[in-house]
C-alpha cells in the first residue's frame, strides 16, 4: 500500500455492498482492505491502523457492536457504521459503543462519500497546523496542542 494514502477498512459480509464501498473509498484517495469476518477486521486494525472502517452490524462471526467495543480499545479510527439496522435503539447502541457516524442500508452513494470526504479532511493536517506559532517568547505547536518557553 502507498504511504501517501489514508488506510479503509471495510468489515462487510455483503459481496456488493463491500465492493460498492471498496469503490467509492478508492475514488476518495484510500488503500482498502476488506474482509467479511469480524474477528479478521479486528486483527488486522490492530496491526495496521486504518485511519476509517466501515463496519456493518451483522456479521457472521460477531455482532458488529463487539467489533467496534474493541476497535475502540486500541483504535481512534473513524469508525461509520453502514447497516441495515435502523430501529432508533440500534443506531444509539452503536453510537454509544464507540462508532462516530451511522448509515442505514439501503444509502446513498453520494451521502456515504460526502461523510468519507469529511473524515480525510479531518485526518489530513494542514500546513499551517503543522507550523509551530510564536507569541514572544512562547512557541505554540497547532499540530500537538504543546506550548513550549
Amino acid at each position: 500500500m502507498a504511504q501517501d494514502r489514508a488506510q479503509a477498512l471495510v468489515i462487510e459480509d455483503s459481496p456488493e455492498i463491500t465492493l460498492l464501498v471498496r469503490s467509492l473509498l478508492e475514488k476518495e484517495g484510500y488503500d482498502v482492505v476488506a474482509t467479511p469476518q469480524g474477528r479478521r477486521g479486528v486483527e488486522y486494525a490492530r496491526a495496521e491502523r486504518p485511519e476509517l472502517v466501515i463496519l456493518d452490524l451483522s456479521l457472521p462471526d460477531t455482532d458488529g457492536v463487539e467489533v467496534c467495543r474493541e476497535l475502540r480499545s486500541f483504535s481512534d479510527a473513524y469508525v461509520v457504521m453502514v447497516t441495515a439496522r435502523d430501529d432508533e435503539v440500534d443506531k444509539i447502541v452503536g453510537l454509544t459503543v464507540g462508532a462516530d457516524d451511522y448509515v442505514t442500508k439501503p444509502f446513498s452513494p453520494r451521502e456515504l462519500a460526502a461523510r468519507v470526504r469529511t473524515v480525510l479532511r479531518r485526518s489530513t493536517p494542514t500546513s499551517e497546523a503543522q507550523e509551530g506559532v510564536g507569541f514572544g517568547d512562547v512557541e505554540l505547536d497547532r499540530g500537538t496542542r504543546e506550548a513550549h518557553k
